[in-house]
């Protein structure tokens, strides 16, 4: 499960490891020295900062009433978006802060739009790093597991390996680090709407790493939930274009480092050929030399063969 980061941990163990910050305070303490978490020096000191951030009770409820006064018309039109999230820092740098709504079945929010429109009850890992901490109201309930990323080729039915760790809740002041390609989460509604505060690393090349949703129950991969706008831009070329195209999807497939776009782009050329060609096409594919793209062609073409 996430790392549960304790307060004896924090670096600056003295009154003002306590103390109340304000939100620019933390932003600019954290944007001189940066948020690296594989670095734990550089983790515990965006963790104390966070805490701090936590320890004001009137800094989120003062911005949205700004915001609110202004009609969400402020001059960073990425402070807010979504009924969910509310961005606390600008997205330009290698981390930045936002506060998560949570609401309870209770809400109308909830009643109106569903569980699985907050992500309640899906198992699912993070292709990045993120401290997180509870700020108001009883906090979400997780189930936890952990995976070895290392030890799956990514194919939707592959067992996962899972190993359940426990359910708890994210309560105030709770202060955790999630960790990418090893926690595993499904996240139920809180008792009452509550909010929680995150640092994000937004270093991590998100768009090449996959993120999965798990069958907890059947211990399996269920679904690739990453997908980035350069699968999107290549299916679509190779689907409107020509030889120009199929030759870029050709090049990509073979030889680009990233064993899910050489996945994505064997499958935008087997959208244009005809069965025979597809098959010939995944047949070359099993001989690829990755584990994904392998027991991918494999599955195509046992496909093909049923239809």
């Amino acid at each position: 499960m996430p790392r549960v980061i304790a307060a004896d941990e924090l670096p600056c163990q003295d009154a003002t490891v306590a103390a109340p910050a304000e939100l620019g305070e933390c932003c600019a303490a954290l944007e001189q020295a940066g948020f690296d978490p594989r670095d734990e020096g550089s983790l515990l000191h965006a963790a104390g900062w966070l805490a701090r951030l936590a320890a004001n009770r009137t800094f989120l409820a003062d911005l949205l009433l700004e915001e609110l006064r202004g009609r969400h018309r402020g001059p960073d039109p990425a402070t807010i978006y979504g009924p969910q999230v509310v961005m606390l820092s600008s997205l330009e740098r290698d981390f930045f802060l936002r506060a998560n709504i949570w609401p309870s079945p209770a809400e109308h929010l909830f009643r109106a739009s569903g569980g699985s429109a907050f992500v309640y009850e899906l198992p699912h890992d993070h292709n990045f790093d993120f401290l997180t901490c509870g700020y108001f109201g009883p906090g979400y309930i997780s189930d936890y597991w952990e995976y070895d990323h290392a030890a799956v080729a990514g194919v939707v039915g592959e067992p996962a390996g899972l190993r359940f760790v426990e359910r708890s809740q994210l309560s105030p002041g709770k202060l955790m680090h999630y960790r990418a390609h090893r926690d595993v989460h499904a996240q139920l509604p809180p008792p009452s709407l509550s909010v929680s505060l995150n640092i994000m690393d937004a270093a991590a090349p998100t768009g090449w790493r996959d993120q999965y949703r798990f069958d907890t129950d059947n211990d399996r991969i269920a679904q690739v939930l990453s997908s980035g706008s350069a699968e999107v831009f290549l299916r679509i070329a190779v689907g409107l274009g020509g030889d120009e195209a199929r030759d870029f999807a050709e090049r990509f497939a073979a030889h680009h480092p990233q064993d899910r776009m050489r996945l994505v782009a064997l499958e935008a050329q087997a959208g244009v050929l005809d069965e025979t060609e597809r098959d010939a096409l995944w047949a070359r594919a099993e001989r690829s030399g990755s584990r994904l793209v392998a027991a991918e062609a494999v599955a195509r073409r046992r496909l093909l063969e049923r239809t």
